[in-house]
């Protein structure tokens, strides 16, 4: 069976497509392939308020080309989620017809904690340590999603307005911070050693440059290293020097802020990063609804 997720995050927007293989007692999901495009709606809503005439017009022609891409690929369902810029968007209802009407794609915009439901739905539980305590952490464009683990279930979770547009753009002050804070010393016990687990592409692409083998955790020194490396470099040397894409180079050192911030607070020595996300979640969302509807 084939499935479609398209995660329309501040950032980027995101399609992927992925066969699932059923076995006796188990589903096997495979990442056919991952189609990322840099609208990044952040850059308007943030600053404005609202989804620029420009910027709805690149969003619907993504869906457009990404609707052609699912017929292709033949999935027998998909889902359309949008985070934190389409929750913010004052025109959000105006930009969902619209791309509707040119690409036939019906957008979904959840809110933070739907996110944080979406992105646990990967059945992260499972390959859980059931006496370890984990904190897992998804930095997006625009919001942070914390979830903390405790004996193998969910013991809190919430989302917050801090993301790497939103500090690229000044759009995240004190009392933001001081949310987050508050909010881990009330649930996180740093005297439980948790262990972080780190989901978005920036981390994902901290984790690659690490060159750390064999999916071994990240140490918070390492990740700190490298903080501090790349703020370094200019922008543009990330570009040109560091072969980062453009809309990775700026950023990914507010994204590095966001988790090491986090991981101090709470006490986290080291991040896995498993490389899932939002995308992943809805894949397993609709793989669970067609089996359920076709048993």
């Amino acid at each position: 069976m084939r499935f479609a997720a398209i995660d329309i995050g501040s950032n980027a927007v995101r399609l992927l497509l992925s066969n699932v293989y059923e076995e006796p007692g188990e589903a096997i999901f495979k990442k056919a392939e991952l189609v990322r495009m840099p609208i990044r709606l952040g850059e308007d809503v943030f600053r404005y308020g609202k989804v620029s005439d420009q910027k709805m017009q690149f969003l619907a022609d993504c869906m457009h080309a990404f609707r052609l891409l699912i017929n292709v690929f033949g999935a027998v369902s998909y889902r359309a989620c949008a985070t934190a810029a389409m929750r913010e968007a004052s025109n959000s209802s105006e930009v969902i017809r619209y791309v509707k009407e040119k690409s036939g794609i019906q957008i979904e915009v959840i809110d933070g904690k739907s996110e944080a439901e979406i992105i646990y739905s990967n059945h992260i539980a499972e390959h859980l340590d059931p006496f370890t305590t984990y904190l897992y952490i998804d930095v997006g464009g625009g919001s942070t999603e914390v979830t903390l683990f405790r004996q193998g279930k969910i013991r809190a979770s919430r989302s917050f307005n801090i993301g790497s547009i939103r500090l690229l753009h000044e759009k995240v002050d004190k009392e933001d911070w001081s949310k987050l804070k508050d909010w881990i010393r009330e649930h996180v016990d740093p005297a439980e050693e948790p262990i972080a687990i780190g989901s978005g592409g920036n981390i994902n692409k901290l984790y690659k440059m690490s060159a750390r083998k064999g999916n071994r955790p990240l140490p918070l020194e390492k990740l700190m290293e490298q903080y501090y490396y790349l703020k370094e470099f200019t922008v543009e040397q990330r570009i040109t020097q560091l072969g980062l894409n453009p809309d990775r180079a700026d950023v990914i050192v507010p994204a590095a802020k966001v988790f090491i911030t986090i991981m101090r607070a709470a006490g986290c020595a080291e991040v896995v990063v498993p490389q899932i996300g939002l995308s992943d979640g809805i894949i397993h969302l609709l793989y669970e609804k067609y089996a359920g509807s076709s048993s």
